[in-house]
């Protein structure tokens, strides 16, 4: 499968999912949670959590993350996923966060207040996600079984 043909997949299959499994690591102890996400044009994906929260905590140590995007499937259908690996931030510049709720507004229910909510101490904060690599796994159009991989470095192509 070519590049093309395999971004236009991820695009299109992350576009109807609203949650998706984050992991995180600190020393040799593995963690994963789940997130709703926004993403934009160049596939950076964003979240918002809690500064407190464990996998908030080792973002901040270990900027290394991974994880997949899974729609629920029973148990005679074939699975299907999109899987990432990428560097997570905490997104600090307060410029960004208009942009940032434009992008969670197209996608989630959310309000312009998540903008304040961002700025306050105990609020929730934005993440950002930079893939270095995309996966699709399943039916895509090929073989069943098959894993493709999209090298993505941050869309730099």
């Amino acid at each position: 499968m070519n590049d093309e043909k395999l971004e236009g997949i991820i695009r299109e299959y992350i576009d109807k999912s609203l949650h998706l499994s984050l992991a995180t690591v600190s020393g040799d102890m593995p963690w994963v949670c789940e997130v709703h996400f926004a993403y934009d044009d160049n596939l950076n994906l964003y979240f918002r959590s809690k500064t407190g929260r464990r996998h908030s905590q080792e973002i901040a140590l270990n900027p290394h993350v991974a994880g997949n995007i899974v729609h629920q499937h029973t148990a005679d259908e074939y699975p299907q996923a999109i899987y990432f690996d990428g560097d997570a931030e905490l997104v600090e510049d307060e410029s960004q966060f208009q942009y940032l709720y434009e992008c969670f507004k197209q996608r989630l229910d959310v309000t312009p207040d998540i903008i304040e909510e961002a700025k306050r101490v105990d609020g929730h904060k934005f993440y950002k996600i930079v893939a270095a690599n995309w996966y699709a796994f399943g039916k895509f159009g090929g073989p069943s079984g098959e894993k493709y991989q999209l090298t993505w470095n941050g869309g730099q192509k």
